[in-house]
This record gives C-alpha cells, structure tokens and sequence, in this order.
C-alpha cells in the first residue's frame, strides 16, 4: 500500500545522477532545507516518462519558487539513467537510481510492482515530501497516464498557505 499523506517519507541512499556526475543521494539531506517532489518512473527510455522529465525540467524555475527539489527514481541502472539523460537532457535535477537492491526505494513507499502487466518496476508515482519529512501529496497515476505538473505546482503552494 502506498504511503498517505502525513506518512513519513523514509529515508534512502541511492546512486544518482546530479548534474552528469554520479553521487550519492539521501533523502535525509533535503530535510529542513527543501521539500522533495519524488516522482517515480516505471523505465527510462518510454515515452511517457520522456515527456513527463521535460516538463519538470521546463517548470524547475517554478518548482524553485517553492522551494522543491525534484527527484526522478526508477528501477533502471545508472548507467541507463545516464544513457537516457544524454539523449533527453540534459536535466537539471537528480535521477536516481533504485536498481540494486532492485525496487527498495519503490517497496518502501508502496509502489513497486509484484503483479502482470510489467511486473518488476514502480508504478508511475509522485509524493510531495515536506521539510520535515512528511507526505504532503501523494498519488499513484495508470502506467500511460502523463502526471500533471501543475498538480504538483498545488500540492507544493499548498504547503507555503
């Protein structure tokens, strides 16, 4: 089951992409200072997921205006995730890698997939994690369903009211 808003977010540390140069990333490090969109993919290289990184690549000059970092997560391996950028970005935020132990991250936010169709990778989901750790929005979205950015843009002025 996936987390619920006023859950608190658990803590990770993953490989990841930040600005081409492959690092470390902990959810921990964003407390008190930024909220955390954490928008997880179910593969690189979809076209849905294609269109879903250039939008919040063309709204992170909003998302900064709420003080928000996004993260974009899924099962693929780093290398993919710097495979995939080369090819649609460059991004200006982190991909992250939730590969090995494969779909941790996803399992403990409740949204990895056990079941047919494309079993093995997370479901299309966004959750909004406060600065203090908590679940502000939440939601799961069908597998070839494009989240809307400006969902995410309300749940994040919604935290700043």
């Amino acid at each position: 089951m996936a987390l619920k808003v006023g859950d608190t977010a658990p803590d990770f540390e993953v490989p990841a992409l930040i600005g081409g140069v492959k690092k470390k990333l902990r959810l921990r490090d964003y407390l008190g200072k930024k909220n955390v969109v954490l928008a997880f993919h179910p593969l690189n290289w979809t076209p849905v997921c294609t269109t879903q990184f250039a939008e919040y690549n063309a709204a992170l000059s909003k998302l900064s205006e709420h003080d928000a970092q996004i993260v974009g997560i899924s099962v693929d391996s780093i290398y993919s995730d710097g495979a995939w950028e080369k090819e649609i970005g460059p991004l200006d935020y982190p991909l992250v890698s939730d590969y090995y132990p494969h779909g941790e991250v996803a399992m403990k936010y409740g949204v990895f997939r056990d079941r047919e169709p494309f079993s093995g990778v997370s479901e299309r989901a966004i959750f909004v994690i406060d600065k203090k750790g908590k679940v502000a929005f939440s939601k799961i979205y069908p597998m070839d369903h494009l989240p809307e950015t400006k969902e995410v843009l309300m749940a994040l002025q919604q935290l700043n009211q």
